[in-house]
């Protein structure tokens, strides 16, 4: 054997390897980050602004009165606090996906798929709200226009057919734009229904200086209606009309100066909701009722377009239609947000196997994400057309958000304490009482919304289940292998995660020890993981040293010159190994009890001649331990970091495809060379001549 040669075997079971694909598909690179604050600020307000309020204010005056006004304003701090969070893990890591992103990040591959399954569901169920809200509101308008002209509607005017219709129609329009354009449309409808609201705004204002100023107290009396519990349950259920700042962060991989706009545009967008929000509210408890009427009976009689009448109260029929127009344009435009950020969820998630890899194909010439676009709008239109009733199925999505935003503000604390004091882009105020008591708050909204709507839980365990079924028996071997890859190639997320890896290193020749702590400090990555060293003294019986002379004492002095050897070898290098002599009778059974009684996460051994490899009980040793082991052959003088051209052999079906990845990783890493896999086919003996 040449000075370069060396064998490494990897072994997990007594099984042979397993041939799988070790990285995974590779998508073509996204192109250049091209959103700016303007247009990171106007997915945001796509998704916020509009739909929410004018659906929700009508029961919020129901239970509480003209309070309604605190809620929102109580859920806005809410949303800036849970925005805050968003903000500084989107600065962190800014990528695409948003909380799939994140648990990737800091929890694991298993868990990101959790999150990213039911955030994607999530998304397609507030996208069939908007386009089923769409259809609504643009029937109505045109039955509205039947009977001003003096006709009476068709019934097909009130037919489901047409509502599926008109929501198909405008979930196609938006996919195919989408697919076109990188950022997607409906700016348009953006700017029209921020003028809407601005007109109503403007026109309610000069309405409230006119009116009497006893008439405007007389209105806001009594102040709380429904007292402490109708305010509560309006602040519960009206926390999602403020959800969508967190599509920016879905799109994040995007964003140009991410450390920078994404928090900006996060903000920016909660602020010009919340400027709408505020006085709107404040106008339809005042002005937007007969005198002496109170908002509370006029909601109960129009839960659904309270809004619409309180402007048409005090604008005529101008307001109303203004309201519709306010109506449509942004259903739309959420529509079109969503589409946005569910299909980015995908693309994340199918970059890292956790969905089908064809997902993660980009378009020829556009660079846009076709096929998660096509995957999330033909899901959507699946759901859209299967759920006769949309109230359980919002009440789940505002279930899974509320839970997403909650975890959100755990892994921006785990984030912010394991990142080992490294700076983002944007870091959370009051650090650490802002993420908790965001995590609180938020975690105590999604209790209270699975107690109110018991089947929204019921949604969210058959949607998980499902998901479950489908990642153990698809996704997890190619996800979890590229897992390992990218923990290897990046110690860093090890940290992320929490996890110290220990990798226990038996040693007994000193004339390897150089070579074998090399691969094993590699393994475990500098500041990150842990090697332990083993030297055991091997005795004949369960004596003590001091009692049976002198050839123990001889085989002391040897394993502290192992030790000796391996320590200075990792010193060198910039690493402070642990180590630990010990004395047994038999070695084998002794490296399994230290294994186990440390939790060592994998093993390296080093053996000699190949020819040799057999007669030692390395296989039933491997068979009784848990942890991933490998086995080196080098020569005295052979480095790691010499190390060229890789030739890995892959095949079988056994389980060594996250260890074999992670060894990879390491490599990549540490010397980047050229990695050739062959995989030998038997032949069938039929076919031989």
């Amino acid at each position: 054997m040449t000075a370069t040669e060396c064998t490494i075997l990897i072994t997990v079971g007594a099984t042979q390897t397993q041939a799988p694909a070790i990285i995974g598909y590779d998508p073509k690179p996204m192109s250049e980050r091209h959103i700016g604050l303007g247009g990171a600020t106007a997915i945001g307000v796509s998704a916020i602004v509009g739909a929410g309020i004018l659906v929700l204010a009508g029961p919020a005056f129901v239970r509480s009165g003209p309070s309604a006004v605190v809620a929102f304003a109580l859920n806005g701090l809410v949303a800036f606090i849970t925005a805050a969070s968003f903000a500084e893990l989107s600065s962190a890591f800014p990528e695409s996906g948003g909380p799939y992103t994140f648990a990737k990040k800091v929890l694991s591959v298993r868990a990101a798929f959790a999150v990213g399954w039911i955030v994607w569901f999530a998304y397609i169920v507030a996208g069939v709200l908007y386009a089923l809200g769409f259809a609504a509101y643009t029937v109505g308008a045109i039955q509205h226009l039947w009977r001003v002209c003096g006709g009476t509607p068709p019934a097909w005017l009130s037919s489901r057919r047409l509502l599926l219709f008109l929501g198909t129609a405008a979930t196609a329009a938006y996919a195919l734009s989408l697919m076109r354009k990188a950022s997607g449309g409906g700016q348009m409808a953006n700017i029209g229904k921020v003028a809407a609201f601005a007109i109503l705004i403007l026109v309610g204002v000069v309405a409230v200086f006119r009116q009497p100023l006893a008439q405007t107290g007389d209105a806001l009396t009594p102040f709380f209606s429904g007292g402490i519990s109708g305010l509560l349950v309006a602040t519960g259920f009206t926390f999602i009309a403020l959800q969508g700042f967190d599509l920016i962060a879905a799109v994040g991989g995007e964003i140009k100066d991410p450390g920078r706009t994404i928090p900006r545009a996060m903000f920016f967008s909660l602020g010009i909701a919340m400027a709408i929000y505020i006085p709107l509210l404040l106008l339809v408890s005042t002005v937007g009722t007969d005198a002496g009427e109170p908002v509370t009976a006029m909601a109960a009689r129009h839960p659904d377009t309270a809004i619409a009448v309180a402007a048409q109260h005090y604008m005529g029929p101008i307001g109303y239609w203004l309201v519709v127009v306010a109506a449509i344009l942004s259903t739309l435009s959420a529509l079109g947000a969503i589409i946005l950020a569910a299909s980015h969820v995908a693309l994340s998630m199918a970059k890292d196997n956790t969905l089908p890899p064809v997902l993660a194909k980009l378009h020829p010439s556009r660079d846009t994400p076709a096929m998660a676009i096509f995957a999330t709008v033909l899901t959507l239109m699946a759901v859209l057309f299967m759920v006769p009733n949309l109230a359980t199925a919002g009440a789940a999505a505002s279930l899974i958000f509320f839970t997403a935003f909650a975890l959100t503000h755990v892994m921006t604390y785990l984030a912010r304490v394991r990142g080992g004091g490294q700076k983002s882009g944007f870091q959370t105020p009051w650090f650490p009482l802002v993420p908790a008591g965001g995590a609180i708050v938020c975690m105590a909204l999604a209790v209270f919304q699975a107690i109110a709507t018991p089947d929204a839980g019921g949604i969210v365990v058959i949607w998980l289940g499902l998901g479950v079924i489908l990642y153990f028996s698809i996704f997890a071997s190619r996800a979890e292998t590229r897992d390992a890859w990218a923990e290897a190639a990046d110690p860093s997320l090890v940290r992320l995660r929490g996890q110290s890896p220990l990798v226990l290193l038996p040693v007994a020749n000193p004339a390897h020890a150089a070579s074998m702590v090399a691969v094993a400090n590699a393994l475990a990555a500098r500041d990150v993981g842990r090697v332990l060293l083993l030297s055991i003294v091997q005795v004949t019986d369960d004596a003590s040293v001091s009692r049976i002379g002198a050839a123990a004492t001889a085989r002391l002095i040897h394993a502290q010159e192992v030790v000796k050897h391996a320590l200075t070898a990792s010193y060198v290098t910039g690493h402070a190994p642990e180590a630990l002599i010990t004395q047994a009778s038999e070695p084998w059974a002794e490296i399994r009890r230290v294994a186990e009684e440390h939790g060592c996460e994998s093993m390296l051994f080093g053996v000699g001649d190949l020819s040799q490899t057999p007669e030692l009980p390395i296989a039933d040793l491997i068979n009784e331990l848990s942890c991933d082991v490998a086995i080196m052959r080098a020569p005295t003088e052979w480095r790691l970091e010499k190390v060229r051209r890789v030739l890995c052999p892959v095949g079988g079906r056994g389980e060594q495809h996250e260890l074999r990845a992670r060894l990879l990783g390491t490599l990549s890493r540490i010397c980047a060379p050229e990695v050739i896999f062959i995989r030998g086919l038997e032949e069938d003996a039929t076919d031989s001549e």
